[in-house]
């Protein structure tokens, strides 16, 4: 009988323990989901945003730094001073800082790197970023000077681009597909189509305040997967969420946070300005006087955007609303058409990446032009790979749309080479005057100036701001809600 109780009393408390199970250990992994698989993960390589919203601060990092507010923060550079005349700033280099294939960081790196991008050979994507600099000098092991051309009031948010990581001379080589940093976390493995993986890195200076262990990027392009993704739970996070008409569906479950959040995501239709009938002016303000962008925007996008009338965000100071002067009006955009030698209108073909807001606002763009007798051509396009060969590159193309993501980068319309084959001598005078400008409200008012020059001209049709649809799991604590350059810096993420 005692034997008997004794073997009861004991099935009882196994029972009792298997009820109320041991408190189980914080998670320590991520899973983050992204619309676009990178083309390769080195952010001086190519243009594709995919790459940065992977590498930056997570992986690589540079002299300066955006936070998730937009403002300039040390990076690699702990401290800096700038000369009298604005064309000396002195870097004190962070120390004790170890590339993740084990060499110390050290001021010979920031010199190489600053070098290799502003070299007329370099091919980084924003070359432009450093044409300002005029020598970059190892002052000793810690301490670099750069010397500009002229008073660049800009300088220090530039550098805080990833396209001015700072690299590993051995590695430059090998980072498109093994990348090398000096970031919270390093590099495990890349299978092509699904995701990429990254570890901590032990030696990062701030270890101890970076929670997760592992952080998996998954690239999900379909907009319901990606729903399907978050539900089911193989997904923590959706940063850019690609389903706007599910995001209210989503706002009503408690287990999501769900964030309508600012991104520097000017979407536009670009016109090659090289082409006929594009090289007239007359056509694209017709073109622009065709959109209703209040029900482009519903029809698109759920209505969750907010209009724009030239390359600039509204989250940005020195912001000027242009969306009056181009008002939607298709009998003046007829005659308009009309009188630039087009009363028959003309056909048109738009290559439009895979993504949601692309396909769908383009799908809209020809039915509104269809009003005004243009023909647009819908030709569906990857992206970002031929997009950045066939369009980017090449400029083989008539029209297209995507969103620039890059911050303050109204200046690409003064690039030559640029893909929109604007050119424009007053432009580019006016974006001179924004780049040596050192005093704020002066550069506000020379941007202003851009924006209106931009909006007269129409080099672009320029139709709304890409909101940051943010979902992820309630328990998941220190995502951006905002996006101030095109990343997801997952150092700060912790589960509650």
């Amino acid at each position: 009988m005692r034997l008997r109780l004794a073997s009861t009393l004991v099935a009882s408390l196994l029972a009792g323990a298997a009820a109320f199970p041991a408190v189980a250990q914080t998670k320590d992994t991520l899973t983050v989901g992204m619309p676009i698989e990178p083309p390769n993960l080195d952010p001086t390589a190519a243009a594709a945003s995919a790459i940065r919203e992977v590498t930056y601060r997570n992986v690589y990092e540079g002299l300066t730094r955006l936070d998730r507010n937009g403002q300039v923060q040390p990076a690699l550079a702990e401290s800096w001073t700038i000369s009298d005349d604005k064309l000396t700033y002195t870097f004190k280099l962070r120390q004790n800082v170890k590339f993740h294939n084990g060499r110390a960081f050290v001021a010979d790196d920031v010199k190489f790197s600053l070098d290799r991008a502003k070299d007329p050979q370099s091919t980084n994507p924003q070359k432009a970023l450093f044409t300002a600099i005029d020598s970059v000098d190892v002052v000793d092991p810690h301490t670099v000077t750069v010397k500009l051309k002229a008073p660049t009031g800009l300088f220090l948010w530039n550098m805080a681009w990833g396209d001015a990581s700072i690299f590993a001379k051995e590695t430059v080589e090998t980072n498109k597909t093994n990348p090398v940093g000096t970031g919270a976390y390093k590099f495990v493995s890349w299978t092509r189509g699904d995701r990429v993986v990254l570890e901590k890195n032990p030696d990062y200076r701030d270890a101890a305040n970076v929670k997760m262990r592992q952080v998996t990027f998954r690239f999900i392009a379909d907009a319901q997967a990606q729903s399907a993704a978050l539900k089911a739970g193989d997904v923590d996070a959706f940063p850019n969420f690609g389903a706007p008409e599910l995001f209210e569906e989503f706002k009503k479950d408690s287990k999501f946070t769900v964030v309508a959040g600012n991104t520097e995501g000017e979407i536009v239709a670009g016109m090659n300005n090289a082409r006929k009938p594009f090289d007239d002016v007359r056509v694209r303000r017709a073109l622009a006087m065709s959109i209703d962008r209040k029900s482009l925007i519903e029809a698109a996008y759920s209505g969750i955007g907010i209009p724009i009338g030239a390359h600039f965000s509204p989250a940005q100071p020195g912001y000027v609303d242009l969306t009056g002067v181009y008002k939607y009006d298709p009998p003046a955009a007829k005659k308009l058409l009309a009188d630039a030698g087009y009363p028959n209108g003309f056909t048109a073909t738009i290559k439009m990446p895979q993504m949601t807001y692309a396909t769908r606002s383009a799908e809209i763009l020809s039915s509104f032009f269809a009003e005004i007798g243009v023909t647009l051509k819908l030709e569906p396009i990857e992206f970002p790979g031929q997009w950045l060969d066939q369009v980017y590159k090449r400029t083989e193309y008539d029209m297209t749309i995507v969103a620039h993501t890059e911050p303050l980068d109204l200046g690409i319309y003064a690039r030559d080479n640029y893909y929109f084959n604007y050119k424009n001598d007053a432009f580019k005078a006016i974006m001179a005057k924004v780049t040596t400008a050192t005093d704020d409200k002066q550069r506000f008012e020379f941007l202003a100036e851009a924006q209106r020059k931009l909006a007269e001209d129409e080099p672009a049709l320029f139709l709304f701001l890409l909101p940051k649809l943010g979902i992820w799991n309630a328990k998941l604590k220190g995502m951006w809600e905002n996006q101030p350059l095109p990343v997801n810096d997952v150092v700060e993420a912790s589960w509650q």
